[in-house]
């Protein structure tokens, strides 16, 4: 029996294909169960986030303690501060092929950034100058999820970025283990990336934390990096005062493959993607009905020898499928509608698709490009819009990181020459007194 269903494309609109707003879906008993439990009460994880937050803000250091000790299981006593001492301990002490990895990856990552265009410009005419200064931020926060699987390589992905754009303090935040530590390759990140400062802290207190500060965490200008759903409400309930980068939710990657795929790798590219979560959402769209039989047959051959084949097996149940299209160019037409974080094309001639894709987090273009690299290695950002934010949203990068400041230095000349227009066009908007300032400077 196949692990992954296998849809026509009609009816896969209305199920793999169709998302749920999380505040539309209904919550798990379990997730409730334990919400009561910390609280002692029955309520939304929006309410429990707010209340965290709102305590946070109250009581800073106490609140933290405490929040930890009851969701974390961290000591009271424990400090909340993770020392750089630790981070190069953790880093000397990798083997040396782990070492060798993380170096390579977080050279890759920083030279991707490094190529973007962040330039101030000013344009000097007989007006006089007008320009855009770009001007990096003074504190950003990176939130590093560290649940089922401690993701040191988002720490990569956030804290290069953001020090290739010059922030002057990178914080990370990131849950402690059942042990109340921090990992070991979350700290060796930390040091290869070059943060500034590191505390055990997760979920809704540590975005609570870097938004508000405490007496030990200081706030920050802007938070980044995906979370689990009380990140994801956190942020949404903070956002104002603080820069977010985006509101992620579960990870997702579309294949668009035709029958020159090879039908092993096309499987572990989607079992690769199942094992994130059980909400994650691994699906191929493809016109080849052999190739869908044999990608099947395969990811059922191979799930058994993943280590956590029961997440991937319940995220191909929730979330996964493959779907069977009239062609290519409707599986496009698909893919531009569900905007997927992950676009991969393993087709014969995948350039042909590239100018035809308006929407998605990033396309990995071939067989070769496969997305485990954009994960880890290939180099862009792997912190990318989800939940079809792709129609308007943009993967990180270290634009992120800057703001865009405009320069308005004109002469006299232009100053009187331009009063007379402003001033009629602020009369057209009821507004005297900003007419009256310009009616002053008329030549």
């Amino acid at each position: 029996m196949n692990l992954i269903k296998i849809y026509e494309a009609p009816e896969a609109r209305n199920t793999i294909l169709r998302r749920v707003p999380w505040e539309d879906q209904q919550m798990p008993e379990r997730l409730l169960d334990g919400i009561e439990r910390i609280f002692g009460e029955r309520m939304t994880p929006a309410a429990a986030v707010s209340r965290i937050l709102s305590d946070v803000r109250g009581r800073g250091d106490a609140a933290l303690h405490e929040w930890s000790t009851r969701i974390d299981g961290m000591a009271e006593s424990a400090p909340l501060e993770v020392g750089p001492d630790r981070w190069k301990a953790a880093y000397q002490q990798l083997p040396k092929e782990q070492r060798a990895a993380l170096d390579m990856a977080t050279e890759r990552i920083a030279a991707f950034h490094r190529k973007q265009p962040l330039d101030s410009w000013v344009d000097a005419g007989p007006d006089g100058m007008l320009g855009q200064l770009i001007r990096p931020l003074d504190r950003a926060g990176v939130y590093v999820p560290a649940g089922t699987a401690p993701l040191f390589s988002s720490l990569l992905m956030a804290a290069i970025p953001a020090r290739v754009a010059g922030v002057g303090e990178i914080v990370v935040s990131t849950p402690p283990g059942r042990n109340g530590t921090v990992d070991d390759m979350i700290l060796a990140a930390a040091y290869r990336a070059g943060v500034d400062r590191l505390f055990a802290l997760g979920g809704a207190q540590a975005i609570a934390a870097m938004a508000y500060g405490t007496e030990t965490v200081p706030s920050v200008d802007k938070i980044v990096g995906a979370g689990g759903l009380f990140v994801t409400l956190a942020k949404r309930q903070v956002v104002g005062r603080v820069g977010i980068d985006g509101f992620y939710g579960p990870t997702e990657t579309l294949l668009i493959a035709d029958e020159s795929a090879n039908p092993r790798w096309v499987a572990a590219d989607l079992l690769a993607q199942a094992e994130h979560d059980i909400l994650a959402s691994p699906i191929l769209l493809t016109p080849d009905h052999t190739l869908a039989n044999s990608v099947a047959a395969e990811v059922t051959a191979q799930i058994g020898d993943l280590s956590r084949s029961e997440i991937a097996m319940a995220s191909l149940a929730n979330r996964g499928g493959i779907v069977l299209t009239s062609d290519l160019a409707e599986a496009v037409e698909m893919a531009n509608d569900y905007a997927p974080e992950h676009l991969c094309l393993l087709v014969a001639s995948p350039w042909e698709l590239v100018g035809r894709i308006r929407n998605a987090g990033g396309i990995f273009v071939g067989e070769h490009s496969f997305e485990v690299l954009g994960d880890y290695v290939a180099g862009p950002s792997h912190i990318m819009p989800t939940e079809g934010s792709a129609r308007y949203a943009s993967p990180l990068s270290a634009a992120d990181f800057v703001k865009r400041i405009s320069l308005v230095a004109l002469n006299a000349e232009a100053g009187a020459r331009l009063a007379k227009p402003a001033a009629v066009l602020a009369r057209s908007e009821g507004l005297t007194a900003h007419a009256a300032a310009a009616e002053m400077r008329e030549g």
